[in-house]
């Protein structure tokens, strides 16, 4: 069974139909890829399946269970964790804080705890510092764990928001345009970065990417959108050489 089973997502704003009939299997431990021209939907879908949107209907299934009308905080307790296309980091706090924030689903101790400091509080508090010092070394970012997030180079903040993400322990992983704003030796780094996080913590991976090399090289399949509906979708190789989407990304 798919891990996430999206059947006719269909979402109108007003008169426009952002999303039409959206469809998707997405299989555990299975990269995929979804692409577009600007303004396709891409980020919709996202939004919808992460509960920032409603959809005006269809049906999510996340484990074979609805996350139709659920709020994001639920949905992301049921498995889904996303990043954004821009970086929404909390600047002003270290690397390991942005780490253990995310993290703070799995803490079990009570105010009073933390108010007065009893042996539950620190006993939490260590273990939670060091799976997230863990997870830091899994992105080469330990060294940085109480460095300012806003005072890393730019592909480092990239991969903290990875870091952050998984931080809630998802079963499905949504990238929005992680490569956006990225050199080409980062955009590489990245590449190995994401196919790393597939391999060690047997996630799904739903990715949204402009980088037609990024997509081609490390997506199993790609699902191409244009107008809110699916104009395509297969393997890379089938998808480089479809008529559609060389129509929608380049006109006739």
């Amino acid at each position: 069974m798919a891990i996430l089973e999206v059947k006719d997502l269909t979402v109108n704003f007003g008169g426009l139909v952002a999303v039409n009939n959206f469809k998707l299997n997405l299989e555990k431990n299975e990269l995929v890829g979804l692409i577009g021209p600007n303004g396709a939907g891409k980020t919709t879908v996202f939004n919808l399946l992460t509960g920032n949107h409603e959809p005006t209907s269809g049906e999510i299934l996340l484990d074979g269970k609805s996350i139709v009308k659920k709020k994001p905080y639920h949905i992301v307790d049921m498995g889904i964790g996303r990043t954004f296309q821009n970086i929404r980091l909390f600047g002003n706090l270290t690397v390991l804080d942005n780490i253990k924030i995310a993290h703070n689903g799995s803490m079990d101790y009570t105010f009073l705890d933390g108010i007065l400091r009893l042996p539950k509080y620190w006993k939490e508090e260590s273990e939670a510092n060091k799976e997230c010092l863990a997870l830091l070394s899994v992105f080469d970012l330990d060294g940085y764990a109480y460095t300012l997030a806003s005072n890393l180079p730019y592909g480092q903040q990239r991969k903290l928001e990875i870091a952050r993400a998984l931080a809630t322990k998802p079963k499905v992983l949504l990238l929005d345009e992680p490569a956006a704003g990225m050199n080409p030796q980062e955009t590489s780094e990245l590449m190995e970065t994401i196919q790393s996080v597939k391999s060690t913590f047997d996630i799904a991976i739903l990715l949204i990417e402009h980088d037609m090399n990024l997509v081609m090289g490390i997506c199993e399949r790609i699902i191409c959108i244009d107008y809110g509906k699916i104009i395509a979708e297969g393997l890379p190789d089938e998808i480089k050489k479809n008529p559609e989407v060389i129509k929608a990304y380049l006109g006739e």
